[in-house]
């Protein structure tokens, strides 16, 4: 996760993120993440901020102004200047954006990264954000569900139509179109799975990247939810964490701790973890280091 590192390296200098990336993929990491939002409210912190700063960010624990760099323009950055290394735009807020201009984006970068890239879109949870842009935070489910089918529509061969609640249009004509046929994989995930989170992944997904600790009851749900529609979980990639306990607000946390949940994770089905840096490390000059040695402990944990 290459955003929320602001404790250990300088939120304006957005070359030493690409540079992160150049490490992480030297070092063996098969892909980098970058989360999104467009802006925060007053409201960011409105459920106790987060009492370290290297934690993750969460819903409602976050200063207003936390930085958050374009996420598409930075993995563009980040794809120009690797060769392998996955691109991740994680938690992709899509409603706030056109689908339109969101799907000849991300066909752009996907071509640029030559078929690297992995979106996760989300409806997020920031009331602020919607209602500064102008969309309606309480249609946000309803207008992410037609996104997901527009860019199905214009990612095929042209022309497309589509006429909605949300959005309409005729014989439109988008391209070039993304590296793969079917666009970029598709992440979906949340607090929970609930129907409509499962209804999206049954339908468009490739993968599963719940928020926070996964529970076992939607990994079930999830197995019923694709076998119900001819799919099967050996189809998904299951996507988890690694989460720790600070020892206090001023010290970073101990990284074997936070490794050692991985086996558990494997058990449930879990094939790819994310990890944080500057949970682990204050100085940005460590990162090369930190994240070979990531590579060897997770190395050891699992041969």
């Amino acid at each position: 996760m290459l955003t929320e590192n602001w404790t250990m390296t300088d939120p304006r200098d957005l070359r030493w993120i690409v540079r992160m990336a150049q490490e992480a993929e030297d070092a063996g990491f098969d892909m980098v993440m970058i989360s999104d939002h467009v802006l925060l409210g007053p409201s960011a912190g409105d459920q106790g901020r987060m009492a370290n700063p290297r934690d993750y960010a969460m819903p409602g624990n976050q200063d207003p102004a936390t930085p958050w760099p374009t996420s598409l323009l930075l993995l563009a950055a980040i794809a120009a200047a690797t060769t392998r290394i996955r691109l991740g735009a994680i938690a992709l807020i899509a409603p706030l954006r056109h689908p339109l201009i969101l799907a000849k984006d991300l066909a752009t970068l996907d071509l640029l990264g030559e078929g690297r890239l992995v979106i996760q879109p989300t409806v997020s949870w920031h009331r602020d954000e919607y209602r500064a842009l102008g969309v309606p935070f309480e249609k946000r489910g309803a207008i992410l569900d037609e996104q997901l089918e527009i860019w199905q529509r214009v990612w095929a061969p042209s022309p497309a139509s589509f006429h909605g609640e949300h959005f309409a249009f005729d014989d439109v004509y988008l391209d070039p179109k993304p590296y793969r046929a079917a666009g970029p994989p598709m992440w979906f995930g949340g607090a929970s799975l609930s129907d409509r989170v499962l209804s999206r992944l049954v339908q468009y997904g490739s993968g599963y990247h719940p928020l926070g600790r996964p529970k076992e009851d939607d990994v079930a749900k999830l197995r019923t939810g694709l076998a119900a529609a001819g799919r099967t979980i050996a189809e998904i990639e299951m996507v988890g964490g690694t989460r720790v306990e600070f020892p206090d607000s001023n010290t970073v946390a101990p990284l074997p701790e936070a490794l050692a949940g991985i086996p558990a994770l494997m058990e449930m089905g879990f094939t790819t973890f994310c990890i944080k840096p500057s949970i682990f490390i204050d100085e940005r000059a460590d990162h090369a280091r930190f994240c070979n040695e990531v590579m060897q402990r997770v190395s050891d944990l699992t041969n």
